[in-house]
């Protein structure tokens, strides 16, 4: 990866390229089930039944489909891709459901508005996370659960190559500026993605400082028993894939 000057929003879904080969993967054709790491996000979420959620970054609309088969009230689903958007409209049926494009860098949400909030590998996309976490802090009723997954900051701060192999032929996953937080270009389905890198610490007190409470912190990587099904994985233990945070208002 290497590390570039702050920009706009990138609309990386639209492109048709990247749209595709991101349609193809499993969590894309699978859903939830897709998601290796759903089983423990899941464990996260509260009972549903009756609240008002908010899903940031809502692509196909999985999980927004998921919260109203679990008695959630309603559903926005945010996300700035309209190509995001029209397949979780086209998937979609329920009148409680409703999809909207937004731009996060750019969130607005009524104050108390909702119950919960979530949000799946879309965050380490936004640069100004601090406006972010203030606005769903307005956004929740007392008392309410924020989770959300991104990129674990060992995995947004590596130079490449990527992965690099010892004498003995043992894989490592060098780290390079990992406390120079800002915007990072990668090749990811399509050249040129641009993720933003910011530390554990980052993620975790600038929650606080919104005025949130931590209440789990989970750096996230295969089970040996999802590597032992699926082989591929095993590299994918040597350091945590996602970070997977639950706080509360």
């Amino acid at each position: 990866m290497r590390k570039v000057q702050a920009a706009m929003t990138q609309n990386i879904y639209d492109d048709a390229g990247f749209f595709q080969n991101y349609s193809a993967l499993p969590r894309s054709r699978e859903g939830l089930a897709g998601a290796p790491e759903w089983p423990a996000l899941r464990a996260l979420v509260p009972d549903l039944r009756g609240r008002r959620v908010v899903d940031l970054g809502c692509g196909f609309g999985w999980f927004a489909r998921w919260a109203r088969e679990e008695g959630a009230a309603s559903v926005l689903g945010l996300d700035v891709s309209r190509n995001m958007l029209t397949r979780a409209r086209d998937m979609s049926t329920d009148e409680a459901l409703h999809f909207e494009q937004a731009d996060l860098e750019q969130l607005s949400l009524p104050q108390a508005g909702f119950d919960f909030a979530y949000s799946a590998l879309a965050l380490h996309y936004v640069e100004h996370i601090t406006r972010v976490f203030a606005v769903l802090h307005r956004a929740l009723t007392p008392g309410a659960r924020l989770v959300f997954s991104v990129e674990h900051p060992a995995y947004t701060a590596p130079r490449a190559p990527d992965w690099i192999r010892d004498a003995a032929g043992r894989e490592s996953w060098p780290l390079d500026g990992y406390l120079e937080e800002g915007p990072r270009v990668t090749d990811w389905l399509a050249p040129g993605v641009m993720k933003q890198h910011r530390t554990l610490g980052t993620w975790l007190n600038t929650l606080i400082d919104c005025g949130f409470a931590i209440r789990h912190v989970e750096e996230w990587g295969p089970t040996r028993a999802q590597v032992a099904a699926r082989p591929e994985w095993a590299r994918e233990r040597e350091r945590p894939m996602f970070l997977l945070i639950a706080a509360q208002r």
